[in-house]
């Protein structure tokens, strides 16, 4: 099986951490993306943004020293947020590392799908964000495919820890016979069955944090989780979602 998950809005330039070992699939494309903001007027970014004039003032920084070069840091370091932090990547084992790199993917609407030791750059631009590139009007029209494409369906089922916003670059393009198995972190609240944010993206890290330390392999597997308060929910899931709820 093989893990998706979000990038993070926060990133990073660690050099001394882990060295990349790789460089992303579609520079290619990034390169075009760059290009296309690069155009906008920071007026027309910071709508794109959706950020507050503090935001998009260190935004217009990055963006005016932004090299797709370097100085890079591999994926998994570079993005800081919680779901990163909660996954602690720095203090895997080798064999977590190696696990990875086979096993998880990111998906970035600036990158495409990226492996965890793809050297990259911070950049501010969501999947969502409405940046006509070229003939497409969005990212998701301008990537197409091509996420789902560079994910390993040989391996089993993919397993989805990223949000909808992200996941939907990958959905419409699903085979037959290609699986995609929902992950849901939720919680009763007021009589009803709600996803938190934050407890969300918590979870999501972890998961990928229990499954690289002990080399899961199977779906299956995931319903072992171990998390002081989400438990796999049997009631709650199906073939195609598996339901963790939060307990107290």
């Amino acid at each position: 099986m093989q893990f998706i998950i979000a990038p993070a809005k926060k990133m990073q330039v660690d050099v001394d951490t882990f060295a990349p070992e790789t460089l992303p699939e579609h520079l290619k494309q990034t390169a075009e993306i760059l290009t296309a903001l690069r155009a906008l007027t920071p007026a027309q970014r910071q709508k794109l943004w959706q950020c507050s004039d503090r935001l998009a003032a260190a935004s217009e920084q990055q963006l005016a020293q932004l090299n797709l070069k370097g100085p890079l840091t591999p994926a998994i370091i570079a993005f800081v947020g919680i779901q990163y932090q909660a996954m602690a990547p720095d203090l895997f084992t080798e064999s977590a590392l190696q696990y990875i790199q086979a096993h998880l993917r990111i998906l970035s609407g600036f990158y495409g799908a990226l492996r965890p030791f793809d050297g990259i750059v911070p950049y501010r631009l969501e999947m969502g964000s409405r940046l006509a590139v070229g003939n497409a009007k969005n990212l998701y029209e301008f990537w197409g495919a091509r996420l789902h494409d560079q994910l390993d369906f040989t391996q089993g089922p993919v397993i989805n820890l990223a949000s909808v916003e992200y996941a939907k670059a990958i959905r419409p393009f699903l085979t037959p016979d290609e699986t995609m198995l929902d992950i849901t972190f939720g919680r009763m609240v007021d009589g009803k069955f709600k996803t938190r944010a934050t407890q969300a993206k918590i979870a999501r890290g972890s998961m990928v944090r229990y499954a690289a330390m002990n080399g899961l392999t199977q779906p299956e597997q995931l319903k072992a989780f171990d998390h002081p308060h989400y438990q796999f929910s049997p009631s709650r899931s199906t073939a195609s979602e598996m339901v963790f709820e939060y307990h107290d």
